[in-house]
C-alpha cells in the first residue's frame, strides 16, 4: 500500500543545486505544494559527514525529500532513520545518476541490472520508517534499455513496496556521454514512461526529463501521476511561478519577480547574519529575468556583487533597480483551465 500523498509536481535533485537556498527560492516561486529534494548524498556523507550541513533545511522547505546515493540495504536504512528523525518527509534512491564516480561506487544507474538489491534496499527502508520510500530511475542504460527491461525492474522494486518511481525518460550511457549529456543527448521516450502507467495503474509513475513550463507538465499529468522538472527550474525558473494557483488551481494569483525576491531578502538577510556568504544564496537568482528586458543587468549586478566580503541583502534591492517595473510586476500568464489537485491521504 502506498505510503504518503501524490505529488503532481516536484523541482529534481540537482548535484550543486538543490541546496537548502535554492529550495528556498523554490518556495517563494513556485509555492507551498510540489515536493523539493535535497541533491543526492551517499550513504557514507550521511552516516559519518556533517549532518548539519548535509541535511539541515528550513520547516519552509517541506514537503522535502532526502535523495540517497547507495547500494548497502542496512546502511541506507539508517540513513532513512536519520532522515525520519530530522523531520523529512520522503526518502528516494538514485538508480539514474550516470557519472564515473556513481558507477565506482557501483550504485545509480548501475542499479537497474540489480533490481533485486534495489528491492532489497526498499524493503529494508520501508521496515525502518514509516515515510514513503521512492526510486529515480531512467529508461535503461547502455543495452540494459528495453521496455521490458525497465519493467521488470519495477516489477521486482515495486514488489518490495516502493511507493513511487520517477522514471527519467532517457537512457544513459556509461561510456562515452557525461552527465550533462546524458540528460541531453539520448532521446525523450515518453511512450514508455506512459505505457508503464497503463499497464500498471496501481503504482505511482512520475516523468521526469526534457519539461520546461507549466502547460508542459498539465498535458504530462493526463497520463501519469506527477511530473519533475530539473534543470529547467535552475536556468529558466520564471516558467514555474505560481505552480500552486497554476497546477493545483490554489486561489490567489501566482507571485510577481518583485515579490519573488521581495520575500526572500528577509531569509537572506538572516543567512548573511549567521555566516553564509551572500553568493551562496544568490547564485541560485541568476536566471528570474531570463529573456526580458533587464535580464542582462541583472544578472552582471548579481555577478559582479555577490561575491565580494561585505556583500549584503542591498545588492539584491540594486538589482531589482536595474530591471524595468513592467517586468518586475508581471505574472504568469494563467494555464487555460488549472484544476484543483488533491494530494492523495496517506
Amino acid at each position: 500500500m502506498r505510503r504518503g500523498p501524490l505529488h503532481p509536481l516536484s523541482i529534481a535533485p540537482m548535484m550543486d543545486r538543490s541546496d537548502r537556498h535554492f529550495r528556498v527560492f523554490m518556495r517563494r516561486l513556485v509555492g507551498r505544494r510540489p515536493l523539493l529534494y535535497t541533491e543526492m548524498i551517499t550513504t557514507g556523507a550521511v552516516l559519518r559527514g556533517d549532518r548539519e550541513r548535509l541535511l539541515g533545511f528550513d520547516a519552509e522547505e517541506r514537503p522535502l525529500a532526502l535523495q540517497l546515493g547507495g547500494d548497502d540495504p542496512a546502511a541506507l536504512a539508517a540513513c532513512a532513520r536519520i532522515a525520519a528523525d530530522r523531520g523529512y518527509d520522503e526518502v528516494d534512491l538514485n538508480v539514474g545518476c550516470p557519472s564515473e564516480r556513481v558507477q565506482k561506487g557501483s550504485f545509480g544507474v548501475c542499479l537497474m541490472e540489480r533490481p533485486e538489491r534495489v528491492a532489497e534496499a526498499v524493503a529494508a527502508m520501508r521496515a525502518a520508517v514509516p515515510l514513503p520510500v521512492t526510486v529515480k530511475h531512467r529508461i535503461g542504460f547502455d543495452d540494459l534499455d528495453r521496455y521490458e527491461d525497465m519493467a521488470r525492474f519495477v516489477e521486482a522494486v515495486a514488489a518490495a513496496g516502493c511507493d513511487r518511481f520517477t522514471v527519467h525518460a532517457r537512457k544513459a550511457w556509461l561510456a562515452g556521454l557525461d552527465p550533462k549529456a546524458n540528460r541531453e543527448v539520448p532521446p525523450l521516450r515518453y511512450d514508455e514512461v506512459n505505457r508503464l502507467k497503463r499497464e500498471r495503474p496501481g503504482l505511482a509513475i512520475e516523468i521526469n526529463g526534457g519539461v520546461r513550463t507549466l502547460e508542459q507538465v498539465r498535458e504530462h499529468l493526463e497520463h501519469v501521476d506527477g511530473v519533475m522538472i530539473g534543470r529547467a527550474a535552475y536556468d529558466a525558473p520564471w516558467a514555474l511561478a505560481g505552480a500552486d494557483q497554476l497546477v493545483y488551481g490554489e486561489p490567489g494569483e501566482p507571485p510577481t519577480r518583485r515579490e519573488v525576491i521581495e520575500g526572500l531578502i528577509p531569509y537572506a538577510g538572516r543567512r548573511l547574519a549567521g555566516g553564509v556568504p551572500l553568493a551562496r544564496i544568490a547564485r541560485h537568482l541568476l536566471g528570474l529575468v531570463a529573456a526580458r528586458p533587464g535580464a542582462r543587468a541583472w544578472r552582471r549586478i548579481l555577478s559582479e556583487r555577490i561575491h565580494a566580503l561585505d556583500a549584503g541583502v542591498e545588492v539584491l534591492r540594486a538589482a531589482l533597480a536595474a530591471v524595468p517595473d513592467e517586468v518586475l510586476d508581471e505574472r504568469p500568464a494563467p494555464a487555460s483551465e488549472p484544476a484543483a489537485l488533491e494530494a492523495a491521504p496517506a
